[in-house]
Formats: C-alpha cells, sequence, structure tokens
C-alpha cells in the first residue's frame, strides 16, 4: 500500500502578459477579436460550401447503445495503437478508460502488460463498478493502479467519458518541476484555464486515497492534470478528445524544456496573454473539435494497419 499524500493542488492563474515595444509612440496592437461568431464552436473552425452541403462531420449519435459500443472500443483500440506509434510505452505502465454506453457503471479499460501497437478493440476488458474484470470483455487481467486512480475519475467527474494516463517521456521529466506549462504557443492555449498540477507523490498508485487526491486536483472542470514526479492525465467527453490532449500536452511538455533550455542561455520567451489564451479556447478547445483533431491520426492507423485493430 502506497502512503497517502497529503492533496496540494496549484490554482493556475493565467499569466499576465509582457509587451515589448519597439519605440515610445508605438502602442500595443489591438485584439481582432470576431465577435459574430456562431454560437456552436465547432462551426467556427470550418468553413464549407454557401448552400451549406458541404460540412464536417462531428460526435456520431447512437441510437442503438450495443453499436455505440463496438464503435467506443474501435476508437479506444485506435487511441492506444496511437500512444505505441509515439513511443509511449513503458513496461505495463499506462491506461486509458471510457464508460460503457450499455452498462452505464462500468468502464473499458486495456489489458495489463499488452504492449500498446498490440491492441484490438477485441482486446479490450469490462472492468465492473467494483473493479473485477467482467464476463463481457477480454478475460485478461487489469492494471490495479489504473484501477485505483480511474474508478475514482469516473465516480467524481461524471462530465466525462474517458480518462488516459501513461509515462510518456517529455511529460515525466516536466512533472519533476510540479509547475504548469506557460501558454506560450497557440495549440498550447487549449490548457489555458484547463490544467492542474497535483504537487505530490505518494508513490505507486495503490490507495483510493491517491485517487481521490488526483480528482481533487482535477477540480470540477479542468481536463488535464500534471501529475508532480509521475506524468500527464487528461480527460475527455470522448477518447478521441482525451487522447488528443494528452499527446498535445506531452508535445507541450517537450516546448516547454526546449524554452526552459534556451531561455537559460539568454534568449527570452513571450507569454500569450490571458485574453488572446481564453479566446483561442473558447474557439480551438471545444469538446468536439477536439475528437475531430484525433480523426487524421485514426484514419491514418486504419490505412497503415488494414484496420486490424478494429477487430
Amino acid at each position: 500500500m502506497s502512503p497517502v499524500a497529503t492533496t496540494t493542488v496549484t490554482q493556475i492563474k493565467p499569466p499576465t502578459a509582457t509587451l515589448s515595444l519597439r519605440g515610445d509612440s508605438e502602442k500595443p496592437k489591438e485584439n481582432a477579436h470576431k465577435t459574430d461568431l456562431a454560437k456552436n464552436p465547432f462551426e467556427r473552425v470550418w468553413r464549407g460550401n454557401r448552400e451549406g452541403t458541404i460540412r464536417m462531420g462531428g460526435v456520431p449519435k447512437f441510437d442503438d447503445p450495443y453499436e455505440e459500443r463496438k464503435w467506443i472500443k474501435e476508437h479506444m483500440a485506435g487511441a492506444f495503437r496511437y500512444w505505441g506509434k509515439l513511443g509511449f510505452g513503458e513496461g505495463t505502465a499506462g491506461h486509458i478508460t471510457v464508460r460503457d454506453p450499455v452498462l452505464k457503471d462500468h468502464y473499458w479499460m486495456n489489458p495489463f502488460g499488452m504492449h500498446f501497437s498490440m491492441i484490438k478493440a477485441s482486446d479490450l476488458v469490462l472492468v465492473s463498478p467494483d473493479g473485477f474484470v467482467t464476463e463481457h470483455g477480454a478475460q485478461l487481467p487489469i492494471n490495479e493502479a489504473g484501477y485505483v486512480i480511474h474508478h475514482t475519475l469516473h465516480k467524481l467527474r461524471p462530465d466525462v467519458v474517458a480518462a488516459a494516463h501513461c509515462h510518456s517521456i517529455h511529460a515525466k521529466t516536466w512533472s519533476a518541476f510540479g509547475r504548469p506549462i506557460d501558454i506560450m504557443q497557440q495549440d498550447a492555449c487549449l490548457f489555458h484555464d484547463n490544467l492542474s498540477v497535483y504537487e505530490n507523490y505518494g508513490g505507486i498508485v495503490l490507495s483510493d486515497q491517491e485517487g481521490k487526491n488526483i480528482a481533487d486536483a482535477l477540480g470540477p472542470k479542468n481536463m488535464c492534470v500534471i501529475m508532480q514526479n509521475h506524468g500527464l492525465l487528461t480527460l475527455g467527453r470522448t477518447v478521441d478528445e482525451c487522447v488528443y490532449l494528452f499527446a498535445l500536452l506531452e508535445k507541450t511538455c517537450q516546448q516547454q524544456l526546449l524554452a526552459e533550455a534556451a531561455e537559460a542561455n539568454g534568449l527570452k520567451k513571450r507569454i500569450i496573454s490571458p485574453e488572446d489564451a481564453a479566446y483561442t479556447a473558447e474557439n480551438n478547445g471545444y469538446w468536439e473539435t477536439m475528437y475531430n483533431n484525433f480523426t487524421p491520426e485514426f484514419e491514418l492507423l486504419k490505412k497503415e494497419t488494414n484496420g486490424e485493430f478494429l477487430q
């Protein structure tokens, strides 16, 4: 049993922007924020034809929960293949869970000790609310720490469908600082007012209390957390959103490490203003847009594997 950590949560406030003027007479540039926007943020990021017959597809809706279950498992398997492709494997560490649309208090999870790059939809395990493998999925063991973290998150965050955690290299490196990332590039704006830091490390997670500590650090709305000395955890309204956010935050941790090294050698980084970061997050960070951001990777994986992971 791991020692119980005392929860310390960093409430991340948007950083104050610094503006470097090239001359005393030069005034700060006013933001060119468009205000007459479509009500649905997803409708703001793409454009079709004048007649409205060319449209982007959003998250599909299902009348049959068993068809939705099949779709979820296929996208989960694609998410794991994506992690494998990015080199996120670290022994038996790492797990993604997604709520089941049929048995709504159950969730799907990867089997213990199977490489991400090998996982197929039929390899996924359906876990009961009390953490045991059920007869409805693959008959394989699951990761104990994964159960402890995820069952607490699914209980305390009913607004989310999916949760993901693994030990990617740049994330676990940056996590040693116990600091948030700086909003210094457009993609990073998706983490504006959406990222927590859990500032304790209580050993390998085998205690329900540690799972609750992580959930408390996330709070009622944040979708991402940096766990000090551990790595990242992200949430999503679909597994696609969840895994896209995870990969983006891993890349942003890499960017942060590069920027810190450059700043240590005399270069000064410039932070995006809270106003601009919030505007970008509002328009680019909508959950259905996040789903579509993973679609190119999912479709490429299908082509590269001849759809083998869908089985």
